[in-house]
C-alpha cells in the first residue's frame, strides 16, 4: 500500500507477463536491435545463434528470420552465403537425421521421410537420405522392436496381437510388407512352441498402417 492507502504500482515478475509486453520488440528480433540495425548483420547473428544450439535446415533458418522480422532480401543473402561456406547443408542434415533417428528411436523410412519434409528438406534430398538406410538394418530394427513388445501381448487373441504389433511398427514408419513379414515371423515362432498361432494370422493380410507417429515407444 502507498502512504495514502491506495494500492501502489504492481511489479510484474519475469514469468508473469512483465515488460516489455508480448507484442513489443522481443529479444533476437530486428526491431529489438534498434532503428540502425543492419538487417544482414542481424540475420547472421540469429542464424549463428541457432546453429550453435543445434543443426538446422535452410527452411528452418528462413522461418526463424521471417518470424524475427528480417527482410526477405537480407535473409536470402545471408542464407545463400551460409550455404556457400557449408554452415547450411541440408544433405548432411538429412543423412545425420536418418542415422540418428533410426538408431535412437527405431524409426522406419516413412517416418524419417515425414520428419525431414516437416523440417523443409527438399523431396529429392529426403529420398536420397532415406535410401541410404540399409534394408537389412531396417529389418533387424523392426524385429528388435517387435521382440520387445511381444511379451506384453501374450495371452491375447492372435489377431489382437498382430494388430498391436503391426500398429506399433506402422506408427514408426515401417512399410506394410515389412510389418506383415516381421509380425508373422514373431507370432509363428511362438506358435511352434505353444500352438497359439493359427488361421488368425490371415488378419494381417489386409492390414493397413495407421497414421505415422515416430514417438511411439516400444
Amino acid at each position: 500500500m502507498s502512504p495514502s492507502g491506495s494500492p501502489g504500482p504492481r511489479r510484474r515478475g519475469r514469468g508473469g507477463g512483465g515488460w516489455p509486453p508480448p507484442d513489443g520488440p522481443g529479444e533476437g528480433t530486428l526491431a529489438g536491435q534498434g532503428p540502425d540495425a543492419d538487417p544482414e548483420t542481424a540475420a547472421r547473428a540469429i542464424c549463428l545463434r541457432l546453429l550453435t544450439a543445434a543443426p538446422r535446415t535452410r527452411a528452418q533458418l528462413a522461418d526463424a528470420l521471417r518470424r524475427r522480422g528480417v527482410p526477405e532480401d537480407a535473409a536470402e543473402a545471408v542464407l545463400a552465403r551460409f550455404q556457400e561456406v557449408g554452415l547450411i547443408d541440408d544433405k548432411a542434415f538429412a543423412e545425420a537425421w536418418v542415422s540418428s533417428r533410426h538408431a535412437g528411436r527405431g524409426l522406419g523410412r516413412k517416418a524419417l521421410a515425414a520428419e525431414l519434409r516437416h523440417r523443409g528438406v527438399a523431396d529429392e534430398t529426403v529420398r536420397d537420405a532415406v535410401a541410404r538406410l540399409d534394408p537389412e538394418e531396417e529389418l533387424e530394427t523392426a524385429r528388435r522392436l517387435v521382440a520387445r513388445r511381444l511379451p506384453a501381448t501374450r495371452g491375447l487373441p492372435t489377431a489382437t496381437r498382430a494388430r498391436r504389433l503391426g500398429g506399433m511398427l506402422a506408427r514408426k514408419g515401417y512399410s506394410p510388407g515389412l510389418v506383415y513379414r516381421v509380425v508373422r515371423e514373431a507370432l509363428e515362432a511362438e506358435g511352434e512352441a505353444d500352438g497359439h498361432v493359427g488361421d488368425d494370422l490371415d488378419a494381417l493380410a489386409g492390414w493397413e498402417p495407421e497414421e505415422l507417429s515416430g514417438d511411439d515407444s516400444p
